[in-house]
C-alpha cells in the first residue's frame, strides 16, 4: 500500500539549513494501523505530510500502491487524494460557517458528487460516527470531541484506502481521546482501512499494531509498539 525508499527532507539553504528527514525507508501494508511517534521536532508530521503528497521530497521514492507519486505534479496528486485519503487533524479544520454534514460533504462535492447524493454520503459517514443527531448543528455549539467524530466523518465519507492522522487526540481530555481511538480501531477492523497517525502519546501508539519512531529525522524503530 505505502512504500517509502530513502527519502530526504531539508528545509532552508546553506548554513540556515535544517534536515527534517534523513535515509527513511519502510512499507506499510493494505490494513494495517501504524503508529508514527517520536519527539517533537524529529519530522513525524513532516513525514506524514510527505506521505500524503502534500510536501514534496529531496531524494527518494514514494509509493502509493503502484502511483510514484514523487515523480507526480500537484494536481496529480490532489485527484489521488480526493480518491484514495482521508485527513484527520488535531485542529479539526472545519469550516465555522458549514453545518456537520455540509463538513463532511466537502471531500465529495470537490470530487464532483451532485449535492443530493453528498449529502446522503454525508449524513451515513455521520451516523457511523455517532452523530446523526448532529448533522444541522454548526462546530461552535459541538463539543471538541464531536468536532473530532465529524472531522473523521468526512475523512471517511470518500471510502478512501488510506487516513492519514496528525495527533488526532490533542487537543482532547483522556477519555474523549480514547473514544476517538477507538473509532479509528472499528474503521480499520471493519472496513480494513489503512491507518497512519502521528503522536507523541504512548498510549495512542500501544493501540495501534506497528510503531515507526522516528530521532532527529530518521527510523530508529520500526515494529512492536513497546517501545
Amino acid at each position: 500500500m505505502i512504500t517509502v525508499k530513502n527519502i530526504f527532507k531539508t528545509y532552508g539553504k546553506g548554513e540556515a539549513a535544517a534536515r527534517a528527514l534523513r535515509e527513511v525507508s519502510f512499507t506499510i501494508s493494505k490494513g494495517e494501523m501504524v503508529s508514527i511517534t517520536g519527539p517533537s521536532g524529529c519530522g513525524k508530521s513532516t513525514l506524514l505530510h510527505i506521505l500524503a503528497g502534500i510536501e514534496s521530497i529531496d531524494n527518494g521514492e514514494i509509493w502509493i500502491g503502484d502511483a510514484p507519486i514523487h515523480t507526480w505534479d500537484d494536481k496529480k496528486i490532489a485527484k489521488l487524494r480526493l480518491a484514495r485519503m482521508g485527513f484527520v487533524f488535531q485542529s479539526y479544520h472545519l469550516i465555522p460557517v458549514l453545518s456537520a454534514w455540509e463538513n463532511t460533504a466537502l471531500p465529495l462535492i470537490a470530487a464532483g458528487i451532485p449535492a443530493n447524493q453528498a449529502k446522503a454520503r454525508a449524513l451515513e459517514a455521520l451516523k457511523e460516527v455517532g452523530l446523526a443527531d448532529k448533522a444541522l448543528h454548526y462546530p461552535s455549539v459541538l463539543s471538541g470531541g464531536q468536532n473530532q467524530r465529524v472531522a473523521i466523518a468526512r475523512a471517511i465519507v470518500g471510502k478512501p484506502d488510506i487516513i492519514w492522522a496528525d495527533e488526532p487526540t490533542g487537543a482532547l481530555d483522556t477519555d474523549t481521546a480514547e473514544q476517538i481511538i477507538g473509532m479509528l480501531e472499528m474503521l480499520n477492523r471493519h472496513h480494513g482501512t489503512t491507518i497512519v497517525i502521528v503522536t507523541h502519546d504512548p498510549r495512542i501508539a500501544s493501540r495501534t499494531t506497528r510503531a515507526i519512531r522516528l530521532q532527529n529525522g530518521r527510523v530508529i524503530h520500526d515494529g512492536g509498539v513497546a517501545l
